[in-house]
């Protein structure tokens, strides 16, 4: 009798999660090559290092991250979401780059009660009406930089402003994000072909409309791209240009150099951060692949961190997936940005700091803060969340 009530007392934790897992498996999926794989080899670079300095394991267990490449391709980034959920068995997605990728793949990881983890894309649908118990947010809502920006111009007196993005969910936050906070008059909104890198057309347009400042999000080659075609259309001595974050991060910086001088933008953290965290992370960025990190790189290791944490916090009982939830939720690491807490949607509520490219000690080309435009700063959509 004793023996069969072991054995059931024994069945009954493994069915509630309650024994500790023997590892932790995180399918890893983002785009790794094509004109916009910086964007994810960074932050797959950030997340691989953050497991390595913590001795290959996340929460102290060791950790095995499947790493694929969705090609920018939302149909591939479904399949190998698919194949890591139902096959593989991940206890963790994470990884994409692209709000319309991203938005095709998890939904697999949804119906299988997997959390997914976004080290980038948090598009404004799954912040309000849409939000899920097993979304979680390590980076910046979509919009977030795009109302910094805004914020910004409008700080600055600019009357009028010239707005170019992508034609995708992420395009259209941005753009719905600058406008909310900028006060002057919109002369013009133009949607781009995502992955578009000829923008002649777009700088004529620019040219015979005169704004006081020009606002773009294009990211990973689209944004190099344009940088250069407006620099050599001689329209940078003419007309301010602001750009999000990553919108002069160092995968911008790197190809196009010195162009790049004097760029304001918008971000939730840079390389200068003053706290322990921000500088393990940079020296160990740089040491371990001989180049600066870029935001990307930054939220690779904090979702990493993040996942360390939840996982810590269930003591390894990762088979609970609500009180993994809980022990996320909680946010309990140590982030490069410095404070950060989840708002009712999971998604973060930080700071938001102006940033301009000049020179650091060494003469390299970096982001440095002069000033915050936003502190402790939520998003707009968190109101509609019925999540408890």
């Amino acid at each position: 009798m004793r023996r069969r009530m072991c054995a059931l007392t024994l069945s009954l934790a493994l069915a509630s999660g309650a024994q500790a897992a023997d590892k932790v498996k995180v399918g890893f999926i983002s785009t790794l090559s094509g004109p916009s794989a910086a964007l994810g080899v960074d932050i797959r670079d950030g997340f691989q290092l953050a497991v390595k300095l913590n001795g290959g394991t996340l929460g102290g267990l060791p950790a095995e991250v499947l790493v694929g490449d969705d090609q920018f391709k939302p149909d591939l980034g479904r399949q190998i979401a698919e194949k890591y959920v139902r096959l593989d068995k991940v206890d963790f997605l994470t990884g994409f780059v692209f709000s319309n990728i991203m938005l095709a793949a998890v939904p697999v990881a949804f119906e299988a009660r997997i959390i997914y983890v976004s080290p980038n894309a948090a598009p404004s649908p799954l912040a309000g009406k849409q939000c899920n118990p097993y979304f979680f947010v390590a980076s910046w809502p979509n919009d977030a930089y795009h109302e910094a920006a805004g914020q910004h111009a409008t700080n600055k007196g600019y009357k009028s402003a010239y707005l170019i993005a992508p034609n995708y969910q992420a395009g259209k936050d941005s753009l719905a994000g600058f406008k909310r906070y900028y006060k002057g008059n919109v002369v013009a909104e133009v949607y781009t072909q995502l992955g578009q890198l000829d923008y002649s057309a777009e700088l004529a347009q620019v040219r015979a409309a005169k704004p006081d400042a020009l606002y773009i999000f294009l990211p990973g080659g689209m944004g190099i791209n344009f940088i250069k075609q407006f620099v050599a259309a001689g329209l940078s001595t003419d007309i301010p240009l602001i750009v999000p974050g990553f919108g002069s991060d160092q995968d911008i910086i790197r190809p196009v150099g010195e162009a790049m001088l004097g760029l304001f933008d918008t971000a939730h953290w840079a390389i200068d951060f003053d706290n322990a965290a921000n500088k393990r992370f940079v020296a160990a960025f740089e040491k371990e692949y001989k180049r600066l990190p870029s935001v990307f790189a930054a939220q690779g290791w904090d979702t990493a961190m993040l996942i360390d944490s939840g996982v810590r916090g269930v003591k390894g009982k990762i088979g609970d997936v609500e009180a993994l939830r809980k022990a996320l939720k909680a946010g309990k690491f140590e982030s490069v940005r410095g404070s950060f807490k989840f708002n009712r949607n999971q998604f973060p509520i930080q700071n938001y700091y102006l940033r301009v490219v000049g020179k650091d000690s060494q003469g390299r080309l970096v982001n440095k803060t002069i000033g915050t435009v936003f502190k402790d700063h939520g998003d707009a959509y968190a109101q509609d969340c019925l999540m408890k």
